[in-house]
């Protein structure tokens, strides 16, 4: 479970430092769709 923590707080940095370089409102809120649903599917797929 601590490794699973880390690692999100690891992505959760990485996309803060990402956003800070990234002004434009639609293209913040495309990525964070992005990032959410990747992770979705990634995080609970059967395979």
């Amino acid at each position: 479970m601590k490794k699973l923590i880390g690692f999100s707080l690891i992505w959760i940095g990485t996309g803060m430092i990402i956003m800070l370089f990234v002004s434009r409102f639609l293209t913040a809120l495309a990525l964070i769709a992005f990032c959410l649903i990747t992770g979705y599917k990634l995080f609970m797929c059967d395979c």
